[in-house]
C-alpha cells in the first residue's frame, strides 16, 4: 500500500507577541490531525521549539519547519494549494475535488497570522473558508483537516513516544509507553 502524498501546513505570517500562542496552535493541530509537516515564518521560533518538544514527547513523525521566504514557498510548492479563508469557498463544496486532488499531489494548506496580501489568494489553487464567518485560523484548520482525512487521522498511532495518554471518561492518565506494565 502507497502512502498518500504529504500535507504540509503553512503559517502565513507571524507577530512576535500578539500570535505567539496562535502559531502554536496552528503547529500542535496540524500535528495532532494528521499534517506530516508545519512551516513556521522566520520570526516564530519560540512556536517551532514547543511543537517540537510536544513532537518529542507524544511521538510523531512530524516535522517543523521554519522559513523567511514564505511567497516562495507558496510559489515553489509542487502540489495543490489550499489557502484557508473566510472568503474562500465553502469547504463542503469543494473537499471531494481537494481529496480526490490529494490522491497523487501533496497539499499544501496556507493558515493566515495576519492580513493575507492578494497574491496569496491568486496562487492558491483553492481558497476555503470555514462558516465564512469570522473565527479562529485553528478552528478552520481543525475542520479543513478532518474533512480531508475523512475522520482517520482519529484513529492514528503515534511512534517514538516518551508519553501516551490513555482515553478515560475522567481523570487524566499518562503513561509511559515502553514500560512494561504501561506506567
Amino acid at each position: 500500500m502507497q502512502a498518500e502524498p504529504e500535507v504540509a501546513v503553512l503559517r502565513y505570517g507571524h507577530r512576535p507577541g500578539r500570535d505567539d500562542r496562535m502559531t502554536t496552535h496552528v503547529g500542535l493541530t496540524a500535528r495532532a490531525l494528521g499534517a506530516d509537516r508545519v512551516v513556521f515564518p522566520g520570526n516564530a521560533g519560540q512556536s517551532a521549539e514547543t511543537v517540537e518538544d510536544i513532537t518529542g514527547r507524544f511521538g510523531g513523525p512530524f516535522a517543523v519547519e521554519m522559513t523567511d521566504a514564505l511567497d516562495a514557498f507558496i510559489r515553489d510548492w509542487e502540489g495543490v494549494v489550499v489557502h484557508l479563508t473566510m472568503y474562500g469557498e465553502r469547504v463542503q463544496d469543494v473537499e471531494d475535488d481537494v481529496r480526490a486532488a490529494h490522491e497523487t499531489d501533496p497539499i499544501l494548506v496556507v493558515v493566515g497570522g495576519e492580513k493575507v496580501p492578494f497574491e496569496v489568494y491568486e496562487a492558491a489553487d483553492y481558497n476555503v473558508g470555514v462558516t465564512n464567518q469570522p473565527h479562529s485560523e485553528v478552528a478552520g484548520l481543525a475542520v479543513f483537516l478532518d474533512r480531508l482525512f475523512e475522520g482517520r487521522e482519529l484513529e492514528r498511532e503515534w511512534a517514538d513516544a516518551d508519553r501516551r495518554v490513555i482515553p478515560k471518561a475522567t481523570g487524566k492518565r499518562v503513561v509511559d509507553p515502553d514500560a512494561a506494565d504501561g506506567e
